[in-house]
């Protein structure tokens, strides 16, 4: 039997901004998922196909939860399917580092500020589904491989955290 394999990240960074489309900015507020993560049954799926769940937090092979980062996930890969294969394969290879969100906003603030893009503050969004994706929309999300529950945790947070400092500097966070 293969040694079970984890995929774990961060789908959401607080008050991380990212540009959509070139029309506006966007970034989710602490604490927006709340109500979603505790009443809805999220998939985690592979490119946003719906054809292609690799987890789901009704049936417990995706888990979520949120801390001070953002909203954390980790989801039991299944290396008996093609689909588990592929997410082990092309995240283990780090072909495959980021996550995108599908959500519904139920609340928004859009703050005036100065010139440049509006920015529109996410306060509450029902999740739908998070995908492993070569190019999310949000660069600040991460996806990553672990054989236990614990192991590189500490490692991780590190290189979240340089990661996020590193934006942080050139001002890519609010």
């Amino acid at each position: 039997m293969a040694e079970a394999k984890i995929v774990w990240g961060y789908a959401v960074l607080w008050d991380s901004v990212t540009t959509i489309a070139n029309e506006f900015r966007e970034q989710f507020a602490k604490g927006s998922l709340t109500r979603s993560i505790q009443e809805d049954d999220i998939r985690m799926l592979l490119d946003h196909d719906s054809g292609r769940v690799v987890g789901r937090t009704a049936s417990g092979t995706l888990r979520l939860r949120e801390d001070a980062l953002g909203l954390r996930y980790e989801v039991d890969v299944n290396l008996d399917t093609p689909d588990g294969q592929t997410l082990a394969g092309t995240v283990g290879r780090r072909d495959v580092s980021g996550i995108s969100p599908s959500f519904y906003v139920k609340s928004e603030n859009w703050p005036r500020l100065g010139s440049g893009l509006p920015l529109r503050i996410i306060t509450e969004a029902r999740l739908i589904e998070l995908s492993a994706v070569a190019f999310p929309a949000y660069p600040q999300t991460t996806a990553a491989m672990r054989s236990s529950p614990n192991a590189n945790s500490a490692a991780a947070q590190r290189r979240i955290a340089a990661r996020r400092e590193a934006m942080r500097i050139r001002g890519m966070l609010g």
